[in-house]
């Protein structure tokens, strides 16, 4: 049934959030000599959302802007060793060990030995693709994919590219936003893996995904069993 299997890479196949989340306390006791907590995280969430068309997703356009609303809350008083402690998150944030989720490797494991994967990932190309590498997980996977975005007609030239239907085509994320519903306009089907925490530009409302009959997993190790179940028609849809 499934020619290929798609994987997210942020936050299902490994911890990616939390590091943003650390990041963001940190930005935040770094200003709170200017403006109350709730105040900066919501003007860095604002300039965050206005700088994706510009510096797109990942820990290069986070931190700039970081520096930008840094410079915008103190009225452009914030010296430079703040600037570059800012600098300094970014360069912890690249730095740090890939954490696989517990599960993951099994799981592409027992899916590498009948199916065909796919990474499909967005953000910054050399930051995902260094991820990738340390992750041990890369030779488990045929095609690697690091897009700008997630849309529905990302999938679409990803179809037209690697010549498969939607109909045999399954992807699977912690994303409801890029992971889920882009895929399922397409028709195609997809299955979301819960994650402690979602970034909020990921998140959606209930009316979107109201009637969108995808499933879902609370552990990827579930994931081989329903694979198993939708190939045999069994497996009902969650979402």
């Amino acid at each position: 049934m499934f020619d290929i299997i798609a994987f997210d890479a942020d936050d299902t196949l490994w911890h990616n959030e939390t590091l943003f989340t650390e990041a963001q306390e940190k930005f935040k006791q770094l200003l709170l000599d200017y403006h109350p907590e709730a105040w900066i995280e919501q003007k860095l969430y604002e300039i965050e959302m206005r700088n994706l068309a510009h510096f797109g997703y990942g820990v290069k356009g986070f931190t700039l802007s970081m520096i930008e609303t840094a410079i915008e809350l103190t009225e452009g008083r914030i010296p430079g060793s703040d600037i570059q402690e800012i600098i300094d998150y970014a360069r912890t944030m690249l730095a740090a060990p890939v954490q696989v989720l517990d599960g993951v490797k099994e799981t592409i494991q027992a899916l590498s030995r009948q199916y065909t994967l796919m990474l499909i990932t967005k953000g910054d190309l050399f930051d995902q693709e260094t991820k990738i590498a340390r992750s041990g997980l890369g030779g488990y996977f045929k095609h690697i994919e690091v897009v700008s975005v997630k849309t529905e007609a990302t999938y679409r030239h990803i179809f037209d590219k690697y010549e498969v239907t939607p109909q045999q085509f399954l992807m699977v994320g912690n994303s409801l936003k890029s992971d889920v519903l882009p895929v399922m306009a397409c028709g195609a089907q997809a299955v979301y893996v819960s994650y402690p925490s979602t970034w909020a530009h990921e998140q959606v409302s209930e009316r979107e995904l109201w009637e969108q009959g995808h499933h879902e997993l609370d552990d990827i190790r579930q994931l081989p069993e329903l694979v198993r179940q939708l190939e045999s028609g069994q497996a009902p849809s969650t979402g």
